[in-house]
Protein backbone atom coordinates (compact mmCIF):
# COMPACT_ATOMS: atom_id res chain seq x y z
CA UNK A 1 0.00 0.00 0.00
CA UNK A 2 3.02 2.57 0.61
CA UNK A 3 3.12 3.65 -2.97
CA UNK A 4 -0.35 4.02 -3.22
CA UNK A 5 -0.02 6.13 -0.02
CA UNK A 6 2.49 8.36 -1.21
CA UNK A 7 0.54 9.33 -4.24
CA UNK A 8 -2.30 9.95 -2.34
CA UNK A 9 -0.03 12.37 -0.39
CA UNK A 10 1.15 13.70 -3.60
CA UNK A 11 -1.74 14.37 -5.27
CA UNK A 12 -3.08 16.09 -1.86
CA UNK A 13 -0.31 17.76 -0.97
CA UNK A 14 -0.90 19.98 1.82
CA UNK A 15 -4.42 18.30 2.81
CA UNK A 16 -3.48 15.29 3.47
CA UNK A 17 -1.14 13.71 6.23
CA UNK A 18 -0.04 9.66 7.03
CA UNK A 19 0.92 9.64 10.55
CA UNK A 20 2.87 6.45 11.04
CA UNK A 21 2.77 4.47 13.71
CA UNK A 22 4.64 0.82 14.25
CA UNK A 23 3.33 -2.50 15.26
CA UNK A 24 6.22 -4.47 15.57
CA UNK A 25 4.49 -7.76 15.88
CA UNK A 26 6.88 -9.92 13.59
CA UNK A 27 10.21 -11.16 15.44
CA UNK A 28 12.97 -8.41 15.32
CA UNK A 29 10.42 -5.56 13.88
CA UNK A 30 11.41 -3.58 16.98
CA UNK A 31 14.60 -3.16 15.03
CA UNK A 32 13.21 -1.88 11.92
CA UNK A 33 11.20 0.27 14.38
CA UNK A 34 14.34 1.77 16.60
CA UNK A 35 16.18 1.50 12.44
CA UNK A 36 14.17 4.18 11.25
CA UNK A 37 13.46 6.65 14.11
CA UNK A 38 17.36 6.88 14.18
CA UNK A 39 17.42 7.58 10.39
CA UNK A 40 14.62 10.11 11.07
CA UNK A 41 17.67 11.81 13.72
CA UNK A 42 20.04 11.79 11.31
CA UNK A 43 17.24 13.68 8.92
CA UNK A 44 17.07 10.25 6.59
CA UNK A 45 13.78 9.32 8.07
CA UNK A 46 11.79 8.99 4.22
CA UNK A 47 14.97 7.83 2.50
CA UNK A 48 15.25 4.88 4.85
CA UNK A 49 11.71 4.29 5.30
CA UNK A 50 11.71 4.30 1.21
CA UNK A 51 14.65 2.08 0.87
CA UNK A 52 13.66 -0.59 3.89
CA UNK A 53 10.00 -0.79 2.14
CA UNK A 54 11.82 -1.07 -1.25
CA UNK A 55 13.50 -3.71 -0.35
CA UNK A 56 11.35 -5.42 2.09
CA UNK A 57 12.34 -8.80 0.78
CA UNK A 58 15.71 -8.82 1.02
CA UNK A 59 16.09 -7.84 4.72
CA UNK A 60 12.10 -9.63 6.04
CA UNK A 61 12.50 -13.33 5.80
CA UNK A 62 9.75 -16.03 6.71
CA UNK A 63 8.17 -13.08 8.71
CA UNK A 64 11.46 -12.17 10.77
CA UNK A 65 12.96 -8.83 10.24
CA UNK A 66 16.94 -9.32 10.01
CA UNK A 67 18.56 -6.07 11.06
CA UNK A 68 22.26 -6.82 9.50
CA UNK A 69 20.42 -7.22 6.11
CA UNK A 70 18.39 -3.77 6.97
CA UNK A 71 21.50 -2.12 8.22
CA UNK A 72 23.19 -2.56 5.00
CA UNK A 73 20.22 -1.33 2.35
CA UNK A 74 20.15 2.12 4.76
CA UNK A 75 23.86 2.53 4.82
CA UNK A 76 24.23 4.10 1.69
CA UNK A 77 21.87 6.56 2.33
CA UNK A 78 24.63 8.63 4.27
CA UNK A 79 23.56 7.44 7.66
CA UNK A 80 26.70 7.53 10.20
CA UNK A 81 26.32 3.96 11.05
CA UNK A 82 28.22 4.26 14.25
CA UNK A 83 25.79 7.00 15.36
CA UNK A 84 22.34 5.24 14.34
CA UNK A 85 23.45 2.04 16.06
CA UNK A 86 23.99 4.61 19.18
CA UNK A 87 20.62 5.86 18.68
CA UNK A 88 18.98 2.87 18.22
CA UNK A 89 19.45 2.33 21.84
CA UNK A 90 18.39 5.33 23.50
CA UNK A 91 15.39 4.51 26.28
CA UNK A 92 12.88 7.02 23.78
CA UNK A 93 12.37 4.33 21.41
CA UNK A 94 11.50 1.47 23.25
CA UNK A 95 8.95 3.89 24.82
CA UNK A 96 7.61 4.67 21.63
CA UNK A 97 7.31 1.32 20.22
CA UNK A 98 5.61 0.47 23.62
CA UNK A 99 3.30 3.30 23.40
CA UNK A 100 2.26 2.57 20.08
CA UNK A 101 1.61 -1.44 20.83
CA UNK A 102 -0.96 0.01 23.60
CA UNK A 103 -2.31 1.97 21.77
CA UNK A 104 -2.94 -0.69 18.91
CA UNK A 105 -4.89 -3.06 21.49
CA UNK A 106 -6.81 -0.39 22.63
CA UNK A 107 -8.32 -0.02 19.14
CA UNK A 108 -7.84 -3.54 18.65
CA UNK A 109 -5.87 -3.97 15.47
CA UNK A 110 -3.72 -7.04 15.25
CA UNK A 111 -2.82 -6.83 11.70
CA UNK A 112 -0.96 -4.42 9.61
CA UNK A 113 -1.10 -2.13 7.64
CA UNK A 114 -3.87 -0.80 8.87
CA UNK A 115 -5.32 3.04 7.94
CA UNK A 116 -7.71 5.40 9.85
CA UNK A 117 -9.12 8.64 7.65
CA UNK A 118 -9.93 11.49 10.47
CA UNK A 119 -10.42 8.39 13.04
CA UNK A 120 -12.29 6.32 11.00
CA UNK A 121 -10.90 2.85 10.55
CA UNK A 122 -10.87 1.39 6.94
CA UNK A 123 -12.99 -1.71 6.92
CA UNK A 124 -11.98 -3.37 4.13
CA UNK A 125 -7.93 -3.23 3.16
CA UNK A 126 -7.56 -2.01 -0.58
CA UNK A 127 -6.35 0.89 -2.45
CA UNK A 128 -9.70 2.01 -4.02
CA UNK A 129 -11.03 1.67 -0.23
CA UNK A 130 -8.80 4.47 1.12
CA UNK A 131 -8.90 6.33 -1.71
CA UNK A 132 -12.63 6.59 -1.42
CA UNK A 133 -12.03 7.28 2.22
CA UNK A 134 -9.26 10.13 1.94
CA UNK A 135 -11.33 11.48 -1.45
CA UNK A 136 -14.86 12.10 1.23
CA UNK A 137 -12.47 13.46 4.01
CA UNK A 138 -11.52 16.27 1.72
CA UNK A 139 -14.94 16.74 0.42
CA UNK A 140 -16.11 17.39 3.86
CA UNK A 141 -13.12 19.53 4.99
CA UNK A 142 -12.06 21.16 1.79
CA UNK A 143 -14.62 20.70 -0.72
CA UNK A 144 -12.31 19.19 -3.09
CA UNK A 145 -13.80 18.61 -6.60
CA UNK A 146 -14.20 15.00 -7.76
CA UNK A 147 -14.15 13.69 -4.24
CA UNK A 148 -17.51 11.93 -4.03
Amino acid sequence: MYPFVKQLLEEHRGRVRLTIRYLPFHRGADQIVKLLEAARRQGKYVEALDALVASQPKWAINHAARLDLALKIVEPLGLQMERLKEDMAAPQLALLIKQDMQDALTLKISRTPEFFVNGKPLTTLGYDELRTMVLQALRESYGVPGAK
